[in-house]
């Protein structure tokens, strides 16, 4: 089993220790081993996208066999996925490997301006009415955390919209009272919270990152031990 644990063990050892010794060595050689890795990263990249690619085509042929729930939805991704591919070959009459033409618009540019970018918008349009939802249900004043929490969210929500500069200026004779209030909440408690959290998280990525450099976590290779 060496082949298996022992092998991918050096190689991961190796080429980790070389990108992170790369980062504080002053040598052309370092420059030329970030520039390798880098077109090795997206060589890797782009089997990940076919694995990817049939991941999902498995997943919703899987659908469609079984007649399950919304299967009729997967069919549609069949259509979808095809078409754009038989438009993106066609490109406008000037075929695979070309440049459109620039004076008319594709049929392709048509389908992703016309069809995907609406469909996004209105994905993420919903998308608010679920945070909305989830806040009231969130925000409520249990304790004196909760409660904080609540007010600088009901502040910074209230001076993003225009009409808090109206109310600034009817009540305190400044149009910028709640937009000033807004900048000092996110610039400095929210900044203090969010780079607390950054720092945890690059703690955390640091102690996994040496976890898998030294072969103490090994689930990327199928199994934890």
């Amino acid at each position: 089993m060496w082949y298996k644990r022992t092998i991918p063990l050096i190689i991961v050892f190796t080429i980790g220790l070389l990108a992170f010794a790369q980062e504080f060595i002053p040598h052309p050689l370092a420059g030329w081993f970030r520039e390798r890795m880098t077109t090795w990263f997206r060589w890797i990249g782009g089997f990940a996208v076919f694995l990817g690619a049939y991941s999902l085509l498995h997943m919703h042929v899987t659908r469609i066999r079984r007649r399950m729930p919304g299967w009729a939805y997967s069919v549609f991704v069949f259509l979808g996925a095809a078409g754009m591919i038989v438009l993106g070959l066609y490109n406008g009459g000037a075929g695979p490997f070309q440049v459109a033409p620039r004076d008319r618009l594709t049929w392709f540019q048509w389908g992703y301006n016309y069809i995907q970018v609406p469909c996004g918008a209105t994905i993420f349009s919903i998308l608010a009415f679920f945070m909305a939802s989830a806040a009231v249900r969130t925000f409520r004043a249990k304790n004196f955390s909760a409660a904080l929490l609540l007010t600088a969210a009901v502040v910074v929500m209230f001076g993003r919209v225009p009409v808090s500069e109206t109310i600034g200026q009817a009540v305190f004779s400044n149009p910028r009272v709640f937009p000033d209030l807004v900048g000092w909440t996110m610039e400095r408690p929210n900044l203090a919270a969010k780079r607390g959290i950054l720092l945890g998280m690059s703690l955390g990525m640091i102690s996994q990152s040496l976890r898998v450099l030294f072969g103490i976590e090994r689930s990327y290779m199928g199994g934890g031990d």
